[in-house]
């Protein structure tokens, strides 16, 4: 796991948090949020994102975990 680290690229002010070892890129917009890594991400790692976030939808897709945007009627 990581903090913030030179390794990864901070497209914009993000909310800090804690990442999965071998994270590439952190891109949000709004309040969802796709993290890309350089090999696919494990179900721990999966874990990982979805504790940080406990009533969101979180998916993963080989090397993208996707944060999906709250519904329009919570925000």
């Amino acid at each position: 796991m990581l903090n913030w680290t030179a390794e990864i690229r901070i497209v914009e002010e993000l909310p800090r948090m804690v990442l999965p070892a071998g994270t590439q890129t952190l891109s949000c917009t709004g309040d969802a949020c796709v993290l890309t890594a350089t090999e696919d991400f494990t179900h721990q790692d999966l874990n990982l994102i979805r504790r940080q976030f406990p009533h969101r939808h979180v998916t993963l897709d080989g090397d993208v975990i996707t944060v999906w945007p709250r519904p329009k009627e919570e925000q």
